[in-house]
């Protein structure tokens, strides 16, 4: 099996400190938390943007400011900057954090419900954000949390819009959508188009389970309190500590961690965009 790459979703949009005090929301929080879990194994980081206040936020100059402060601490490791629409639904302002130009961005490819709102991405936005990912030659995550989302992926792939091979993370146990099953996984896992590489970021109590199922499986992971709060025997997780888990999980059955460079060439990333935002962050 190829190494297992290991993604961190960091905050999010939806938990808070009230939850879960471990949870990082400044730009030095953020980085402090990516070079813990650099230490650890992770290698991809999925970043979100709080305003001062610790709410929600597509200000880009947020964004540049988390992005700097990673960039500052552990400047091997991969970073994906969210497109997600909890933040705000402007269409540009969705995009931005893709113009920073990030090695990957997340695109999540059709609606669904989500607990109190119809997280919405219209076919028209799709496209729209898909033009900006061929622009751009960002590579896109493409975010599932139901088949048809599969579906519209291979459908811009076939128009141009994105390049293959894909990559997909199968987001399994949200609350109106499709429940963190291993059986759902393995449908998901064996739908996406030849060549593709997929993660799985399995929501709360999924998280661990699905994890488990994906290393022996041969796809990779992603853990993070922006999925999971706690720990499987009940206590506050910290992204640290999920990761590290992943790690026990994976040396048990003898899958190998990958490294930041062994992760972009599992990914089929371009070298030369390694370092591309650093020009955006001045």
């Amino acid at each position: 099996m190829e190494k297992l790459i290991i993604t961190v979703a960091l905050t999010g949009n939806v938990p808070t400190k009230k939850m879960n005090p471990n949870l990082p929301v400044t730009a030095d929080e953020i980085a402090a938390d990516v070079r813990r879990c650099h230490d650890a194994g992770a290698v991809l980081f999925h970043v979100h943007a709080r305003d001062a206040g610790e709410k929600p936020t597509l200000d880009i100059n947020v964004y540049k400011k988390n992005a700097r402060r990673i960039k500052d601490l552990a400047p091997g490791v991969i970073v994906q900057l969210s497109t997600g629409a909890r933040a705000g639904k402007d269409w540009e302002e969705r995009a931005q954090p893709v113009r920073l130009l990030p090695e990957m961005g997340s695109f999540t490819t059709g609606s669904n419900n989500l607990p109190g709102i119809v997280y919405e991405n219209s076919p028209a936005f799709i496209e729209y954000l898909a033009k900006v990912y061929q622009e751009t030659g960002v590579k896109p995550e493409i975010e599932v949390f139901e088949t048809g989302m599969i579906n519209n992926a291979h459908f811009l792939e076939k128009k141009g819009f994105i390049k293959a091979p894909l990559h997909f993370d199968f987001v399994l146990g949200a609350p109106g959508s499709m429940p963190g099953t291993v059986k759902n996984l393995q449908f998901l896992s064996e739908s996406i188009p030849r060549g593709s590489t997929w993660t799985v970021a399995g929501i709360g109590k999924a998280e661990i389970p699905l994890s488990a199922a994906a290393i022996a499986m041969g796809g990779h992971v992603r853990v993070g309190l922006e999925d999971n709060l706690y720990l499987p025997d009940g206590s506050r997780a910290s992204n640290p500590l999920l990761v590290e888990k992943i790690v026990r999980l994976a040396r048990e059955i003898g899958r190998e961690i990958a490294t930041p460079d062994e992760a972009r060439s599992v990914l089929s990333l371009d070298p030369g965009h390694k370092d591309r935002i650093l020009s955006m962050l001045k």
